[in-house]
């Protein structure tokens, strides 16, 4: 049986798949500048029957097409591969070489298990129904992020559906998490310069505080998720920077403060966005200053088609596999991923692999410059998608 045969062939892999994510490990490489993690994973495919486009999209993007033997519909599969500008804290042997940057989000393990299921595919390809599109995506950390590229590049046009997969230390390894629906934020970064009259701090009649005319906008920011929006819509507004550094006495010129704006609706994205620029307007006139402000929609909100999803929760729950040790539904997730720049063009299902290293009791969450995953997990997400 096909299936069967290609789980063996996994698993007796896992030892590469180790291998290689701890080389992606030693060797991150940021968003946009991934050139050396893009020609290892070319390199990788060298010499196999597989059709390969690199520099797809805005970036480094790879899309490597299985053509199976017999007719069937076409899936893709992705696993992103850029790491995080986050110096690196883990005691691991196989750390960061590249000062300041980490794979501190998995990226490292995505790429490691989807290289290793490509290239069992390819072996299988003939017994294969259908096409793969096996999509190896730069850039998922900084927006505008290179997943909605691809899908502008016309490569993919022809998926039936896509299947992506995110490592989290949300339970042991063998866990498997899924949502239907509206599953991770969508989200928005503004910039706000407020400038006002410079002065001395003895006399404050004589200038135009900007710190003043700032701090109210950041108190009255806040109210628009408490006061404008229904207690039932999912909405953040975070001020990460408030660049107001100056001398004691004296009053300051200008501020600059960036936010980041989630919701999970696009209802609600509208609604805040409207708001903000309508505190923005009333700040400037309220205090006579002028305020400049740049407002980007990054990520939609990641909407997993409920048919598809529900499908994958039913078959891993069927298949009584020794790596699969719980298959539970997840929350709703409060960060952001461009994989929804995929479902929102194709039937999509984005799961999760728990992989929370082993006698942690509270693992680093992604981000953390001490993040680490249980390398057992790495075959975990090789049986939904073989699937």
């Amino acid at each position: 049986m096909l299936k069967n045969k290609l789980m063996t062939m996994l698993e007796s892999r896992k030892d590469e798949m180790i291998k290689i994510r701890r080389h992606l490990h030693q060797y991150p490489e940021v968003s946009f500048k991934e050139e050396k993690t893009a020609q290892y994973i070319v390199d990788f495919y060298k010499g196999k029957d597989v059709e390969i486009h690199t520099n797809v999209g805005n970036g480094y993007g790879i899309i490597v097409t299985i053509n199976g033997g017999k007719p069937g519909k076409t899936i893709g599969l992705r696993a992103d591969f850029d790491a995080l500008p986050i110096p690196e804290e883990t005691d691991v042997p196989f750390k960061s070489m590249n000062e300041g940057v980490m794979h501190a989000c998995a990226h490292d393990g995505h790429t490691a298990y989807l290289l290793v299921l490509a290239d069992c595919l390819i072996q299988l390809k003939d017994s294969i129904p259908g096409t793969i599109k096996v999509i190896h995506q730069h850039a998922e950390e900084v927006p505008p992020g290179g997943a909605k590229s691809i899908v502008e590049s016309g490569l993919i046009d022809d998926l039936d559906a896509i299947y992506g997969i995110h490592l989290l230390p949300m339970g042991p390894a063998g866990t498997v998490g899924y949502h239907s629906g509206y599953s991770f934020n969508g989200r928005a970064y503004m910039k706000l310069k407020v400038q006002g009259r410079g002065g001395h701090g003895s006399s404050p009649h004589l200038a135009n505080d900007a710190i003043v005319a700032a701090a109210h906008f950041v108190t009255a920011s806040q109210t628009i998720i408490s006061r404008r929006l229904s207690p039932f819509e999912n909405g953040v507004i975070t001020i990460g920077s408030f660049d107001g550094k100056g001398t004691f006495n004296v009053i300051k010129d200008s501020v600059e403060l960036e936010g980041d704006i989630r919701y999970m609706a696009i209802e609600t994205k509208e609604k805040i966005e409207k708001e903000v620029k309508r505190i923005a307007r009333g700040i400037a006139e309220e205090f006579d200053v002028t305020c400049e402000l740049t407002y980007t929609p990054d990520y939609p909100p990641l909407y997993n088609n409920p048919e598809l999803t529900a499908k994958v929760a039913q078959s891993l729950r069927a298949m009584n596999d020794k790596d699969i040790k719980e298959v539970k539904e997840f929350p709703v997730m409060s960060p952001s991923e461009d994989f929804a720049y995929y479902a929102e063009k194709f039937p999509a299902c984005f799961f999760y692999i728990a992989c929370t290293p082993k006698g942690v009791e509270t693992p680093y969450f992604n981000h953390h410059p001490k993040f680490d995953i249980d390398e057992d997990a790495l075959l975990v997400p090789q049986k939904p998608l073989a699937k």
